[in-house]
């Protein structure tokens, strides 16, 4: 029981974050910031001013492959 709970809890996105600029708890957008060998790197956006509140990495479970 206890391994599917860990399973279904895994990745979280973020739909509301505090924003300093704004002084309160804002909606945010995911924006992709760079695609790495280890995983994807996002930026969380105030919704209201656009200014970065946070990041999240998305890490994959097999690495890929680089092609040149």
């Amino acid at each position: 029981m206890r391994t599917n709970q860990t399973k279904m809890f895994k990745e979280f996105d973020a739909t509301e974050l505090y924003c300093s600029r704004c002084k309160r708890s804002v909606p945010v957008r995911k924006r992709l910031l760079l695609i790495l060998q280890e995983g994807d790197k996002y930026e969380y956006l105030c919704a209201f001013c656009s200014g970065s509140v946070g990041t999240k990495m998305d890490r994959h479970e097999k690495p890929g492959k680089l092609i040149i």
